[in-house]
């Protein structure tokens, strides 16, 4: 069982990829995926990223999340950085 905050993150990743990339299936956004994976080009990753940091209300600069590996990687750092 995922802890609540971290379940938290995750709904706030499929909202907003819903809203970004209309075309991917939620199916499709499991925690091993990079957004690139996904078919997010480098404009698409900074508005994913900028919108899940204001809708989580995480301040942290752009550049931290540079070197995330997948979405399992993005939700815990998230969860982690989350006030």
């Amino acid at each position: 069982m995922m802890p609540a905050l971290t379940t938290e993150v995750w709904t706030a990743v499929h909202d907003v990829l819903a809203t970004i990339l209309p075309t991917v299936r939620r199916t499709e956004v499991t925690g091993d995926k990079h957004l690139r994976d996904l078919g997010a080009d480098s404009v698409d990753r900074v508005e994913i990223i900028v919108s899940l940091t204001e809708r989580l209300g995480v301040d942290e600069p752009l550049s931290t999340f540079s070197s995330v590996r997948d979405l399992d990687e993005l939700v815990a750092l998230l969860a982690d950085r989350r006030p």
